[in-house]
């Protein structure tokens, strides 16, 4: 997903979205199929076992993609994965959560998919756990999944380009009782 750091708030009524280049037809095909292949995870194994909504978007906020000695690509970060419905011109998020860890991504004959998800534990588990995974790089990962700016930022770039790719008759996206947030005009 894109990372575009802007200042903006999802508090503020009437925010715009960031601006986001439009996606072409050609930019489409040549989608990184690693991060592809996350966003197909995140939406089939993880948006799943949320209350379903009418949209699973995804929201990566990528912290580094590797490749490893096994012929496995790992990608670290910060998962999310909102499920909305549409109400008039708004995206309404009904569920959805945050899944930090690391992927391990393999290919599939053609294709790529996950393998497998070393994912951070919840509660009493979260630190021990991120510290494990993360190892020296852990002050690094606290600061990605700490950065609510730089994360709202590719949320808003990934709903518009749901929108935009589906053409959806959507400006806006919102959380439960807070204020909606514009996003880019679809096309």
């Amino acid at each position: 997903m894109l990372c575009l750091p802007l200042l903006h708030s999802c508090k503020s009524k009437g925010v715009s979205a960031p601006a986001v280049d439009e996606v072409s037809a050609e930019d489409q095909a040549v989608e990184d199929p690693v991060l592809a292949a996350v966003d197909k995870y995140l939406v089939d194994e993880i948006g799943s076992r949320y209350s379903p909504g009418e949209v699973c978007i995804p929201c990566s906020v990528i912290m580094d993609v590797k490749d490893s000695d096994d012929g496995e690509t790992l990608v670290s970060g910060s998962f999310w994965v909102f499920n909305y419905v549409r109400s008039g011109d708004t995206l309404k998020t009904v569920s959805g959560g945050h899944h930090p860890g690391i992927m391990h991504v393999r290919t599939d004959g053609d294709d790529f998919k996950v393998a497998s998800f070393d994912a951070v534990g919840d509660g009493s588990d979260y630190l021990p756990s991120a510290r494990r995974l993360f190892g020296d790089r852990f002050d690094a990962f606290q600061e990605l999944v700490s950065d609510d700016l730089r994360r709202e930022a590719v949320r808003s770039a990934a709903v518009t380009d749901y929108v935009r790719r589906n053409k959806l008759p959507v400006t806006m996206y919102q959380n439960f009782g807070w204020d909606p947030v514009r996003i880019g005009d679809p096309e």
